[in-house]
């Protein structure tokens, strides 16, 4: 009688460490773009996330006493809160915008800084990026920071003390997927610090390509709550992160130009 191995998950095994604390999701999902709250705590409960970023100046968590609150669909007793700060175009906002969270969630340090340069692209702002890390790091906040795809800053970023590096895979809300996956990987084969994919994934191959090249994680919004059905999306979605993390684990074979038999032909009968 022949037995099946049983071997441990690796996500029980391999979890997602960010700023001392271990998950066993590497997906982070936004909670924003959704038809109302209820639909928001559905994908977040299929996306099997743990982390759930909030747009602080777009989302209420308690600035409004008279509209309806995400702590009450998504406890912060079961998620960990990453308070963001898209919207931000300056250092100065990015930095008030982090201290207001902070307030908003009883002294919460953990942040997603981003500061964009313009409307149209919504690409990182570097100079105001680094500027704005600098101080939030000073003041003790513990800094995830998005970025271009420029190994040089992020490398620069996490030499300043950020705990995470989010490299854009293409524009934010572009669904185009991974357009520079070169750059990626040397950011991840020069970091100490978890390099997770920001912004531009839009399906869930998008999202398994990000975790076969090595990150440690991806964070989408639009992906999800932008697709038709995106309880299904965020099902594939935490189904891919899994499949490319796997993948990466397992070692792929070398790429060739000519074919390998799949059967090989030394010690043949005939």
């Amino acid at each position: 009688m022949s037995t099946v191995m049983q071997t441990a998950s690796p996500a029980s095994t391999d979890p997602l460490i960010i700023d001392g604390l271990a998950y066993q999701s590497r997906l982070l999902v936004g909670t924003g773009k959704y038809r109302d709250l209820d639909q928001t705590r559905q994908a977040i409960e299929a996306s099997g996330a743990q982390i759930i970023t909030v747009a602080i100046r777009r989302t209420n968590i308690g600035q409004s006493s008279d509209e309806p609150n995400l702590l009450e669909v998504l406890p912060a007793d079961r998620y960990t809160y990453l308070p963001n700060t898209a919207g931000c175009y300056s250092a100065a906002e990015a930095v008030r915008t982090c201290r207001l969270a902070r307030e908003l969630l009883d002294g919460h340090t953990l942040v997603k800084l981003e500061v964009l340069g313009d409307e149209k692209t919504l690409f990182p702002d570097i100079v105001q990026t680094l500027e704005a890390a600098a101080t939030l790091i000073a003041e003790g906040f513990r800094v995830m920071v998005y970025t271009n795809d420029d190994p040089i800053i992020a490398k620069r970023l996490e030499d300043m003390g950020c705990v995470a590096v989010m490299p854009l895979a293409a524009p934010i809300g572009s669904g185009l997927g991974i357009r520079n996956p070169h750059n990626i990987q040397t950011i991840i084969e020069n970091a100490t610090v978890p390099i997770l994919v920001d912004a531009g994934v839009g399906c869930a191959s998008d999202a398994a390509i990000a975790m076969e090249l090595g990150c440690d994680g991806v964070l989408m919004n639009t992906a999800i709550a932008g697709a038709s059905n995106p309880l299904l999306m965020a099902s594939a979605m935490k189904k891919a992160i899994e499949a490319g993390r796997e993948s990466w684990l397992a070692g792929r074979i070398p790429k060739k130009r000519f074919a390998s038999a799949s059967s090989p032909v030394d010690g043949t009968f005939f």
